[in-house]
Order: structure tokens, then sequence, then C-alpha cells
């Protein structure tokens, strides 16, 4: 375990908010091709410049001593990464001992090969991304994703007994319909759902204005069917939960444009390059790797208080003619 200065321990930004949550990117890779998410052909990192998993593992142990409490291996796929169950394990350890969740989002398609080792591993809930659960509409979205796969993956978690949260992305004109239904089988599935809005990252060769969908309407289209009620329910994420009215599953909304959810954002991110976004729609950011290949965990201390200090008050997300994507970066470099 990396020992912290204890005037250190605790991670708190220049406005005062309390940093508890770290998402690692693992990879950049993807076995999919969304289309809100990357281009169709993704120029992938080198080797030479992706951390290895032990100084990803490093790195996590000095996230955690100095406060962080809740850590989610994302990509591009995590589960894709080579050896990826070692990492998992290697964090898992300090559950109960400084650590209070280790989770994962995924697209489920290596569910069905590792959802035994995450459990193992201490993983309790997981996050998989699923925009529709038609065969054909699947692979247009995900450019030839199959969904049987992914459904096997979701059986594979659920026997394993990992709690799974569907993670749907309301794109208008492509999967609108969808989301109700969607909304009854994660119900009948004993899933909960959360709706996210397309958030503009990185140039994908597709116009995300035709197909934003604010949640504000969809919300409005459920509460027509089913009423909607706030509950304090809180993962640690961005997310505002609500109890439908006649479900047991949670409706989660995550409104990047029409509610801003900064004001309390307690979130940092870690590349698969060991790079420190403070923010998902900002390109500021502290690169970890050179000093700590240079210099080890000393030399990368004063980075972690100088990304403090750089986190903003609130992202730039802008959707609508002629604007630009807040970010060069695809959401598969920084983690969804």
């Amino acid at each position: 375990m990396v020992m912290a200065d204890p005037e250190h321990m605790l991670m708190t930004d220049g406005l005062g908010r309390r940093i508890s949550y770290l998402r690692i990117s693992v990879t950049d890779r993807c076995d999919l091709r969304c289309r809100y998410c990357m281009a169709e052909r993704m120029q992938f990192l080198p080797k030479n410049q992706v951390l290895t998993l032990e100084e990803i593992a490093l790195l996590a142990d000095l996230f955690i001593a100095r406060g962080i409490d809740k850590i989610r291996l994302t990509g591009g796929e995590p589960l894709v990464r080579r050896d990826i169950g070692d990492l998992v394990h290697r964090i898992g350890r300090h559950l109960g001992n400084g650590l209070r969740e280790l989770t994962l989002t995924t697209n489920g398609t290596r569910l069905t090969e590792h959802a035994e080792m995450l459990v193992d591993a201490g993983v309790r809930r997981i996050n998989v991304s699923l925009d529709s659960r038609d065969a054909d509409r699947f692979a247009h979205i995900t450019r030839g994703g199959q969904i049987d796969q992914v459904l096997r993956g979701l059986d594979a978690a659920q026997k394993a007994g990992l709690a799974v949260k569907i993670n749907m992305v309301a794109l208008k004109g492509v999967n609108e319909d969808e989301i109700i239904p969607m909304l009854h089988w994660c119900n009948d599935q004993g899933f909960d759902l959360t709706l996210i809005e397309t958030m503009p990252l990185g140039e994908t060769g597709e116009d995300r204005t035709d197909h934003y969908l604010p949640l504000t309407d969809v919300a409005a289209q459920i509460g027509a069917h089913h009423a909607l009620a706030p509950i304090d329910y809180r993962t640690g994420g961005p997310s505002r939960y609500f109890a439908v009215e006649g479900m047991a599953a949670k409706l989660g909304l995550i409104t990047p444009l029409t509610r801003n959810f900064c004001a309390d954002c307690n979130r940092i991110r870690m590349t698969c390059e060991g790079k420190i976004f403070m923010c998902l729609g900002h390109e500021d950011h502290v690169d970890f790797k050179e000093a700590l290949r240079n210099g080890g965990l000393a030399a990368v201390q004063p980075l972690i208080d100088r990304a403090l200090r750089l986190k903003p008050a609130a992202h730039d997300f802008r959707i609508g003619a002629g604007a630009r994507a807040a970010t060069h970066r695809h959401m598969s470099v920084t983690g969804g």
C-alpha cells in the first residue's frame, strides 16, 4: 500500500469539491465502433504509449492512498485488454481497506469470458452499454456488432451474481422508439436503466445534432405512461435517479446538455496513456506517464495537486448548427 502524507490524504479541487471517484481507461481499443463514440477507421495508440497494467495498478494504489474510494475501469472496452483479470484482482485487494467500490463499464461482448473473474475480484455491479435490442439496429449503431453476443454476456453476468445497469444513449431518429420498451425489458430482467444524452466528444463522421434527443422530452414521454418520482439513490456518478411507477427498475438520467451536473462533480479520469483529465469536456490535463517512468510515484504525487487546481467549474458541451466537438479526443480515449 502506498503511504501518503496525511495532510494530502483528501483530494479537494479549487472549488472545494471533494474528489473521491477515479475512472481509469485501461485501453483505447474496442471491438465495436459505435457511431456516437468513435470514427469508423480509428487510429489506436501504439503499445509503448500505453501504461502497463503494473503502472496502472501503482497509480491506482497512489490514488486510493490519497482518498479515492471508488474506481471504475473503462475503455475503449476494458475487457479486450490482455490479462485484465490481473489488474482487476490487484485493485480489488483494496476493497474494504480504503476502496469502497470497484466497478466496470463494458459493452458486454466479453462478459461470457470474464463475469466470474469480476465477481471473484470483488466487483459487485457493472454498467453495460446497450443502445438497441434490435439485431439490425444494434449492428448499425455499433458498425457490425452482434446483439446475441451481448445478450449472452448479460446472462453470464446475472448467473455470476453481478448487478447490471444498462446504459442507453438516447438517439433521435435512431432508437427513441425503443426507450420505453427498453425500460420494460430492464425491469423484467432485474436491471436498472440509465439514459444518456449524446455528448459532443471527438469527430466521428456523424452529425450529432441530427440525433440529439433532450432527456427532458424523454422523461415527459415516459411520465405519460409511468409516473416518475426523484429518489435519493446515488452511485457516485452524474446520474440522477427516479422511481418508476409500477416497476422495480430505477431510471437514471445523465443530462450534460439539458441539466448541467458539474456543481457536485466528484470525478477525475485517467487515460490509458496516464493522462489525468479533470473534466470530460475540456482538453486540460496532467501527464503522469513520464513522471512515473522517470521518477516513480514520488514524482507523481505533486502532479495530483496540480491536476486538482486545473479542475474547471463546468464542462463546455454545446450542440447545434455550427457547434464543434468539445474536445478533439474521442470518448473511447478518455473512457465513458
